[in-house]
């Protein structure tokens, strides 16, 4: 209980930190009233600007109003989106269900393919697959996620005109911003795995294990793999986050309607409150699932004593 206790200790930690930051984006280009008003202050008087910096309470000492923003931030409110003319926390929840669908598929798609193809290149050292799948492991990190999605834009979409290349509604909208995200994570899941697994079965208890005429596939999937889940269950966690978190491009390029593309665009248009909202959402989701991953750790493996 006492790590458990930390971990969620940690977790708040890491938000406060992220809490900080987002409400310092409204100071790092300059009066925040200026850069809110945006052209219209050139068309202001002084005397107008004031009235709206009191308005917004920006002439407050800053730790007041890092309080006064904390407290409200608390009770989901972030204030109104300048573009929309709605709470800024409802653009975000209202954007965040595509998010979560698009990032639910390409983690389903990297666990999929990363794992089989590392327990396989594992089970086959220095031979024709594990070469092959090392091969497109290394492609795969080092293919940049932005010019991979526009490269299944011209292939697939322009060129074959097989799937959309923008847009959201159906399952086809999904394949190419599933496949352009899902890519890092699948080498990166896949070389762990298989470095992880060939660790374990130098083990004195893998041979004990094959010594007792215990089946190879018993061995590999009850003995090696089980006890190789812990850095690939870090990874996973890690995962989770990234694709939450690293679908602002992926979303931008593919015209994906979630919260990545509306905090880019809600930043082009200084709309800072909805990228507060934002970015403060994303890190308390991307805190919970590395938590609720830490906790898991005891059932992975028994051995591990929280708190010792």
């Amino acid at each position: 209980m006492s790590y458990v206790t930390r971990r969620l200790l940690q977790s708040l930690i890491v938000v406060f930190g992220v809490s900080v930051v987002a409400f310092g984006m409204l100071f790092m280009t300059g009066d925040p009233a200026e850069v809110i008003l945006g052209e219209s202050a050139d068309r202001m008087t002084v005397a107008q600007i004031q009235e709206f910096r009191v308005k917004m309470g920006f002439d407050r000492p800053w730790f007041v109003q890092y309080a006064s923003f904390v407290g409200n931030a608390l009770q989901g409110d972030f204030g109104n989106s300048f573009v929309r003319h709605q709470p800024a926390f409802e653009v975000i929840t209202d954007k965040l269900p595509a998010t979560i669908q698009l990032a639910s598929a390409a983690f389903v798609l990297s666990l999929l393919i990363s794992i089989p193809l590392g327990v396989l290149s594992a089970m086959n050292p220095h031979k024709s697959l594990d070469r092959i799948a090392t091969l497109l492991a290394i492609i795969g990190q080092s293919i940049p996620g932005f010019w991979l999605g526009i490269l299944l834009i011209l292939f697939f979409g322009v060129h074959l005109k097989w799937l959309p290349i923008s847009g959201s509604g159906t399952w086809q909208h999904i394949v190419m911003p599933a496949i352009a995200l899902a890519a890092f994570p699948i080498a990166r899941n896949m070389r762990l795995t298989r470095s992880s697994m060939l660790d374990v079965m130098q083990r004195d208890f893998v041979r004990t294990a094959r010594a007792k005429g215990i089946s190879e596939t018993r061995v590999v999937y009850a003995h090696v793999l089980r006890n190789s889940l812990l850095p690939i269950v870090t990874a996973i966690g890690l995962e989770a986050g990234f694709l939450l978190g690293g679908s602002v491009i992926t979303e931008t390029i593919f015209g994906w309607p979630g919260v990545g593309r509306e905090i880019v665009s809600a930043i082009g248009s200084k709309d800072f409150y909805v990228v507060q909202a934002g970015v403060i959402m994303l890190a308390l989701i991307f805190s919970a699932v590395n938590l609720l991953i830490d906790i898991a750790y005891s059932w992975i493996d028994p051995r591990i004593r929280y708190g010792s």
